[in-house]
């Protein structure tokens, strides 16, 4: 949905003088030619070469301040563009709302002022869409795990989507399509109760549909009915389980 700001690391350092670890020139006992350098010679031992410059380098990357440790390493330091960049990366492939994000500023301790600017920013520019990740939300749990009305208000509830906008998002929900999903997750836990007692395959059947979200009422005419066309004697299961 958004696309990932990546941050650079640290740029490579250019190599050293390759001409670094070598001294002057100087002459060589028994008359050796002039101008021929020695690679122990005074250079090596006054503290120059290869070895040297790692130092050095060292020497100067660690006497940085924090705060420009961070801008190294591409971290902002203004709080609306760390918060611009924490909702970004926390909308990368998966939607989430405005109370979500909210709380992971939050968490983050960005100032409530830097927040809400870029959250009602996100917002005018489509980034942030509670009703659509409502209505996403809905069809994906009803038809991926079954999940009736009841459980799907519960979870975006949890989630800081508004009241209404939940109301209206279930509200696409068809009931014939609810009960229909209820009878097809009967319909593949039946088999594991076989060989249940009749009150026994009842009570789990309507169980797993009551954390699914459903009603009593529903749940229990579903079972029955799945248990009638086994042939199960469903009489006096009109009661409440």
């Amino acid at each position: 949905m958004t696309r990932r700001t990546e941050w650079s690391g640290d740029p490579a350092e250019p190599g050293g003088d390759p001409e670094s670890g070598y001294g002057p020139a100087e002459p060589e006992e028994g008359g050796a030619r002039p101008g021929r350098r020695s690679r122990g010679g005074a250079g090596a031992g006054s503290g120059f070469g290869e070895g040297a410059g790692r130092r050095a380098r060292s020497g100067t990357r660690s006497s940085g301040s924090p705060s420009s440790s961070r801008a190294e390493k591409g971290e902002p330091r203004d709080p609306v563009e760390q918060a611009r960049n924490i909702c970004l990366r926390l909308l990368t492939g998966t939607p989430r709302t405005r109370k979500q994000l909210a709380d992971a500023l939050r968490k983050r301790e960005i100032p409530d002022e830097a927040a809400e600017e870029v959250l009602a920013r996100f917002v005018d520019v489509g980034l942030i869409d509670d009703a659509a990740f409502a209505g996403a939300w809905v069809e994906s749990r009803h038809h991926g795990r079954g999940l009736a009305r009841r459980a799907l208000v519960r979870e975006l509830r949890t989630k800081g989507v508004d009241s209404a906008v939940i109301d209206e998002a279930v509200g696409q929900l068809d009931p014939d399509q609810e009960e229909e999903t209820a009878r097809e997750l009967v319909a593949r836990k039946l088999r594991s109760t076989r060989g249940l007692d009749r009150d026994k395959r009842l009570r789990r059947l309507a169980g797993m549909l009551a954390r699914k979200g459903y009603g009593e009422g529903m749940a229990l005419r579903v079972v029955r009915q799945a248990l009638e066309e086994e042939g199960e004697d469903t009489e006096g299961l009109d009661e409440p389980f």
